[in-house]
């Protein structure tokens, strides 16, 4: 089952999480590997957009946004576009567009970011938003300050992060075809908080860069494997990094509070809008192919309706009346 773990270090202005996708990242996959029009998305995309997917759910938990967090990668390659969905309870849906070929193993900057011209970008889109609202929405390259290409997507958003919240982050992330993963150290502005540090260093801990015990932590975090995110349990990954601080680690929490995928698609919703098109347009598509196809232009679920399956939506419900004479003109 898919977990959420948080933890802090004792006296330290520093938190984490880590996050552990299996069932759900599974569901994911399947989805579009059973597409019979696309099929499996390439080995590298399924792997980078595994990452985007821990990253989307590291951050709704981190900032717990009442709404949808959207992680989206306008690429610049054979990656056209890949984006991630996660709402305030964690339910979560990924997809991904590619408009070239995706050798195995190819770079993220080649599959991304030709001619530097890929960005990424961040969406909080509100719950019960008003009319006239608009979501929240940062970009940011993927190059940094020198105009390099940054060689990671953890780097992407640990350089966002820098820049939009003026906070330290670590993000390591790793997927593979059963799990995707990750974990997120950040440090905590000191200023107000008497339990964390001593305040005779305040204004210098909350420099960017200036923190020891923030860099400490981030370099234990660094020295993770992607191996080793994507193989031990989380309570194992946590004792191998940081055995020698004092952490208290909360317990993931369990049922609908943990990470899940779940699409807005479904068949009833296929099925309504068969029945728009009419008895007659539906049998004069069944009489060019064995079955009506509708796939999600999400997660790539496909559905389908031979012709008996037609004929019972047209008996168990009627088609909606048609729009009076004045609407037409």
């Amino acid at each position: 089952m898919s977990e959420l773990h948080k933890f802090v270090f004792e006296g330290l202005p520093v938190r984490g999480l880590l996050v552990r996708l299996t069932d759900s990242w599974q569901d994911i996959l399947k989805r579009r590997a059973d597409n019979l029009e696309t099929g499996p998305y390439p080995e590298a995309v399924r792997h980078l957009l595994g990452e985007m997917t821990a990253a989307a759910v590291l951050m709704q938990a981190n900032i717990k946004f009442d709404g949808a967090l959207i992680l989206q990668l306008h690429g610049e390659g054979p990656l056209k576009l890949a984006v991630v969905e996660v709402q305030s309870d964690l339910c979560l849906r990924s997809t991904a567009k590619t408009i070239g070929e995706v050798t195995p193993g190819m770079p993220f900057e080649d599959m991304t970011n030709q001619n530097n011209l890929g960005r990424c970008a961040i969406t909080l889109d509100p719950a019960g938003r008003r009319p006239g609202q608009q979501p929240y929405q940062g970009v940011v390259s993927l190059y940094d300050d020198h105009k390099q290409p940054l060689k990671r997507f953890s780097d992407v958003l640990a350089h966002y992060m820098l820049q939009s919240e003026q906070l330290d982050t670590t993000l390591v992330l790793a997927a593979n075809d059963k799990v995707a993963a990750g974990l997120l150290i950040q440090r905590l502005p000191t200023g107000g908080i008497a339990n964390l540090g001593g305040s005779k260093t305040m204004a210098e801990e909350d420099a960017i860069g200036q923190s020891e015990d923030y860099n400490r932590i981030a370099i234990l975090a660094n020295s993770l494997t992607s191996d080793e995110l994507l193989q031990l349990t989380p309570d194992k990954v946590l004792h191998r990094l940081f055995w020698q601080e004092e952490l208290r680690h909360f317990a993931p929490e369990p049922g609908m509070d943990s990470p899940r995928f779940v699409c807005s698609c479904n068949r009833e919703r296929v099925s309504n809008m068969i029945r728009s098109l009419g008895r007659e347009e539906a049998d004069s598509i069944l009489s060019e192919r064995e079955l009506i196809e509708v796939g999600c232009d999400f997660c790539g679920q496909q559905y389908r309706y031979d012709a008996i399956d037609a004929a019972q939506l047209f008996i168990q419900g009627q088609p909606p009346a048609p729009p009076p004479s004045s609407a037409l003109q």
